[in-house]
């Protein structure tokens, strides 16, 4: 009787599972490795010439070594919330895998950036010296936020820009020809990951807000918030981006801070062994290349 060479080596699909909230992830019967990709809530940012805040945490690797047939719990960190002196973001998890909430963007005479899975930017108006005051980010997580850019401890200027997965948050930016650095600095920029089948950016930093009519730092691309300016005001972290929030400008009348966006944990289990049942086409081929016998 006709029998293919490896029949029984056929592969099942491979299995992606996206957790956008906390839950449980149960392996396949032939699972014994995944990649994985887990981020962290974003730290959300203060008011007040706020510093952006800094991306959730970002962790990601190919061939981790898994049970089959076996439950993973799953947590999702939320991202930190808006207002008050900035707060970090929530971590989240798999497994053994800890990715880091972001740092918080720091408010108004305050002090320097969270610390983070991407470090929160300084807030406006700290009596830290120029290029000072970031918040840092955990080593091969995120990277650091941004500092004061210039003028000097205590005066005018805007939020240092959160870090983001894929580079540091932006230092406040010089205004006008006073010397000022009012506006605040832009986001640090995501990461892209396919492990979905498409290409897709997260874990951006939040821009820095402006003070004294500065402008706004630009969101980090990969979910980071807008930072206030005159023309418009601060957006939060996207959801399920771990992005940084936007910061508050100063004045206080010109909004509170963005608050970050909520992490994700993606979990992709590869082709496998399966059935012994093949398909025509696989059959076609295979009797074509002279396997068939």
């Amino acid at each position: 009787m006709p029998r293919l060479i490896g029949a029984g080596q056929t592969t099942v699909a491979e299995v992606i599972t996206t957790f956008n909230s906390s839950g449980t992830l149960t392996t396949g019967a032939s699972t014994t490795s995944v990649e994985y990709l887990v981020i962290a809530g974003g730290g959300g940012s203060a008011s007040d010439a706020g510093g952006g805040g800094g991306a959730g945490g970002y962790r990601t690797a190919t061939g981790f070594s898994v049970s089959a047939s076996t439950n993973y719990s799953i947590t999702v960190g939320a991202g930190g919330a808006a207002g008050g002196n900035g707060s970090d973001g929530a971590n989240s998890v798999f497994s053994s895998i800890t990715s880091t909430g972001g740092g918080g963007g720091t408010g108004f005479t305050g002090d320097a950036g969270r610390n983070g899975g991407s470090g929160g930017g300084v807030g406006g108006r700290t009596p830290l010296g120029n290029g000072l005051g970031h918040g840092n980010g955990v080593s091969g997580q995120g990277n650091d936020g941004g500092n004061r850019g210039g003028g000097g401890p205590s005066a005018l200027c805007g939020g240092g820009g959160g870090g983001g997965a894929g580079g540091v948050g932006g230092d406040s930016i010089l205004f006008d020809s006073g010397g000022d650095y009012k506006s605040g600095g832009h986001g640090g920029t995501g990461t892209a990951s396919s492990i979905t089948g498409s290409s897709v950016t997260r874990a951006g930093g939040g821009g820095g807000g402006g003070d004294n009519s500065g402008n706004g730092g630009n969101a980090g691309s990969g979910g980071g918030g807008r930072g206030t300016g005159p023309s418009a005001l601060r957006t939060a972290g996207s959801t399920n981006t771990g992005g940084g929030g936007g910061g508050g400008g100063n004045p206080a009348s010109n909004g509170t801070g963005g608050a970050g966006g909520s992490g994700v944990v993606i979990v992709k289990e590869p082709f496998s062994g399966g059935s012994s049942c093949w398909d025509l086409r696989t059959v076609f081929r295979a009797k074509k290349a002279g396997n068939w016998i």
